[in-house]
């Protein structure tokens, strides 16, 4: 029997593990999306990159995996998260490869031709591990041009330090050069709104005209890692020096949900798309174990900065995944693998098995602006006037789905 869990219309894999979206990139026409990914069980370790295309953002297509952990090389651990760049031509890996440990990670490249499913995979770093005694750790390099140049940003901190964002100049993406921090939390405004240890993922983009850094919070609290959601800042990029400086102007969260980290950013000719993680909520090892599988990745979502502030939006493309309307009585359960709330008024979602009666999301929208509410298995995406909120909520064979809220039309999803 299928699992009533499972996201059919999100990105995963069938098994194992999957966290950070990885290299998502628009090429020919055809959207990659890569992301971590365990293969061999239902947690983090022997990272590798999963990869997965699409021409229309709603039928995903899986393709082979694209970088391996490699015996003996750079990235014998893991091969940590990073970007894809078309250069010139030549779709191009820049992803963190771990050797050993963590804290001995650094850029590497692989290369690839215009399909993007078989990869080469370098022997060494373009750049490693900073000898400056205030950083720990290094990963997550991201890609950007600006003026005419290419440049790189990388997280960077100490489990008992500061957190900062490196840039380096890669108009040449086999040769580095440091030019200084991009951002660190002297900055008054990111110091407030993303207080962490290190500063991982970090994403630019161009957004309406402003400048938007995302990035997410790794915090060391009594001795273990805390991730603590992402946050984004808007500001300019000036020069400073031989480099860059990012200077905020104003900032906040990203995803206000209690599962959502790690998203990457696609910036196209007109508009900004967001993948991001959600991972498993409240499921014990043992049940994580039992089903086999664990992460997805969200709904495709587009940005954009109003009176200041980031907000987003699904995809255009998703209304496309409607396949009719649910049959439903306010208060009455109902049993859909995938499903939308399009509400117009106040509503609030329940899942409901047995005695256990929970309250999963609730948001309120007006015919202007309807609230929607996408579900798939078990990952739940809230949308009201630019704010979204990821959470996860795990349907059985036995339980139903329960709208409160007259003001609602409940369509099927599928492709």
């Amino acid at each position: 029997m299928p699992d009533p869990t499972f996201p059919r219309l999100h990105i995963r894999p069938e098994q194992g593990w999957l966290n950070d979206p990885n290299g998502v990139s628009l090429i020919d026409g055809v959207y990659h999306v890569f992301f971590q990914f365990n293969p061999d069980a239902p947690t983090h370790g022997s990272i590798h990159w999963g990869h997965v295309s699409s021409t229309d953002l709603l039928t995903w297509r899986p393709e082979p995996v694209a970088l391996f952990p490699r015996a003996g090389s750079v990235d014998e651990v893991g091969c940590w998260s990073g970007c894809v760049v078309d250069d010139t031509g030549v779709p191009t890996a820049v992803y963190t490869a771990i050797p050993d440990h963590a804290w001995n990670g650094g850029v590497a490249l692989a290369t690839s031709d215009r399909s993007l499913t078989t990869w080469q995979q370098t022997d060494t770093f373009v750049v490693g591990t900073p000898e400056a005694a205030e950083i720990e750790e290094v990963r997550d390099p991201f890609v950007f041009t600006h003026e005419g140049h290419r440049y790189a940003i990388q997280g960077a901190g100490a489990r008992h330090g500061r957190p900062q964002l490196l840039l380096y100049g890669c108009d040449d993406l086999a040769n580095w050069t440091e030019l200084g921090p991009f951002l660190t939390d002297e900055d008054p405004i990111a110091v407030q709104v993303a207080e962490a240890n290190i500063w991982e993922c970090p994403n630019l983009a161009f957004v309406n005209g402003h400048w938007v850094l995302l990035i997410s919070l790794w915090r060391w609290r009594d001795e273990v890692h805390e991730l603590a959601g992402v946050r984004y800042l808007i500001g300019d990029v000036v020069a400073a020096g031989v480099g860059l400086r990012f200077v905020t102007r104003s900032g906040g969260v990203v995803d206000a949900g209690p599962t959502f980290y790690a998203p990457q950013l696609l910036s196209t000719p007109d508009r900004t798309l967001l993948w991001g993680w959600a991972w498993e909520l409240g499921r014990s090892d043992e049940q994580i174990h039992a089903a086999g599988w664990a992460g997805a990745l969200t709904f495709p979502r587009e940005l954009f900065v109003r009176d200041g502030e980031l907000g987003s939006r699904p995809a255009a493309e998703l209304v496309a995944l409607r396949q009719g309307e649910v049959a439903w009585t306010p208060g009455d359960p109902f049993a859909e693998a995938a499903y939308e709330v399009v509400a117009t008024g106040p509503v609030t979602l329940r899942l409901v098995d047995g005695d256990a009666n929970d309250v999963v999301a609730e948001t309120s929208g007006t015919p202007e602006a309807p609230a929607r509410i996408l579900v798939d298995g078990s990952m739940v995406e809230i949308y009201a006037d630019g704010a979204v909120f990821t959470t996860r909520a795990y349907p059985t064979d036995t339980s139903g789905w329960v709208v409160d809220g007259a003001d609602a039309t409940v369509f099927r999803l599928g492709v």
